[in-house]
């Protein structure tokens, strides 16, 4: 009897397959909404290392607790405005990249 062979397929080959090519909408949302879900992890976990409740940090940056809540189950729903007051009220340094057509820039 002989032995199937396994094939092996990387990260970038099964998203491509299930989720859509580099460049898709699909994909394009997909990588959208992971980058906004890891945001909010980090704001969360930059709260719970500072001992701050959802409510305090409300109260820091000029949100109602459930804003909080919903920020760091998914970033997607705040504005930049928003989200850069929470790092400032967490003591965060946050920094930005952005490519432009070839030009990688920066944002303190």
């Amino acid at each position: 009897m002989e032995k199937e062979e396994i094939k092996s397929y990387s990260l970038s080959e099964m998203k491509d397959k299930y989720i859509g090519t580099l460049g898709s909408v699909e994909r394009e949302n997909y990588e959208y909404e992971l980058r906004m879900d890891v945001l909010g992890r980090m704001i969360k976990t930059a709260r719970q290392e500072r001992n701050l409740t959802q409510e305090q940090l409300g109260e820091l940056v000029g949100v109602k607790k459930a804003q909080i809540s919903k920020l760091e189950s998914s970033a997607n729903s705040a504005t930049i405005d928003t989200i850069l007051k929470v790092f400032k009220a967490l003591k965060a340094d946050i920094s930005f990249n952005v490519t432009l057509e070839n030009q990688k820039l920066q944002l303190l």
